[in-house]
């Protein structure tokens, strides 16, 4: 069904590419307004290539050739005081602020709990678990002020709901965000905001896709790809394949922002080949 978010506004963080280019995207083309951001370089203590600022500009022509508004900037999801200004001037230029789509993250992994550093550990805090309590603050006030209700996605992960081995910080993060999202439900329900959270298995995207993924899963082989992880993760998973697609994910984000899920709060859905049945 078209126009599912015909006529409004969203704010999604990690829109340079991957699953947030694709929420951008979809939710543009189902007819809602966009304000993206990303902070299009890398970061001290990642282990993976962020997004650049070309991969912004991409979003933003791909949105605009859709017919849709976007107002963008380059901000890391650390910094509310820059956060809080574009979400500001996206609500001032666009008029209004339905959905929140707390996307931005980062994967490291690789450590036992005691062998991670200080330094990883805070990185990885302040963006998966700070940063998504950042993107929510800079965007609830405009939400309640609207008088019209929203709905509000945080991205979690399947080791949000289960832990895994050698990614203590991931695992803590991502748990942390489900205690977040159950706050907000409680809190707003009274508004009529509705707050979710969606929980992807491994996804075929840069997040998964990379040299270091790729070496973490198989540090027998010199230069490991994508066909030597797959046996590996498609074992975490009931249904047989190793990975979902990116739209994968954007479908039940679609499904929670739309008023498909009118009634829905406080919901923890795995998009996850039944890895939580493992």
């Amino acid at each position: 069904m078209a126009g599912r978010v015909e006529g409004k506004v969203a704010f999604v963080t990690g829109a340079g590419r991957g699953q947030g280019r694709s929420h951008a995207l979809k939710l543009a083309e189902e007819g809602a307004d966009i304000i993206a951001i990303d902070v299009c370089k890398n970061i001290d203590h990642v282990q993976l290539e962020l997004a650049s600022p070309g991969d912004l500009l991409e979003t933003k022509e791909r949105v605009e050739a859709l017919g849709r508004r976007i107002v963008v900037d380059e901000v890391d999801v650390r910094d509310f005081d820059r956060m809080k200004a574009v979400v500001d001037r996206g609500v001032a230029e666009l008029g209004r602020l339905d959905i929140i789509l707390a996307n931005a993250g980062i994967g490291n992994g690789g450590q036992t709990v005691e062998a991670i550093e200080e330094a990883e550990w805070q990185t990885m805090m302040d963006i998966n678990l700070t940063g998504v309590w950042k993107t929510v603050k800079a965007g609830i006030p405009h939400m309640i002020a609207g008088g019209r209700g929203g709905s509000i996605v945080l991205t979690s992960s399947v080791a949000g709901m289960k832990a895994y081995p050698q990614m203590g910080q991931y695992v803590s993060a991502k748990h942390g965000v489900v205690g977040l999202m159950r706050s907000c439900a409680v809190e707003l329900a009274q508004h009529m905001i509705r707050v979710n959270s969606v929980h992807p298995t491994h996804v075929n995207s840069p997040m998964v896709m990379n040299d270091e993924t790729f070496r973490m899963f198989r540090p027998d082989l010199e230069n490991p790809g994508p066909d030597d992880i797959a046996p590996i993760c498609q074992m975490f998973h009931s249904m047989p394949r190793p990975w979902v697609e990116i739209e994968d994910i954007t479908n039940a984000v679609m499904f929670f922002a739309s008023d498909d899920s009118r009634y829905v709060t406080g919901v923890s859905m795995p998009i996850d080949l039944g890895s939580c049945l493992k």
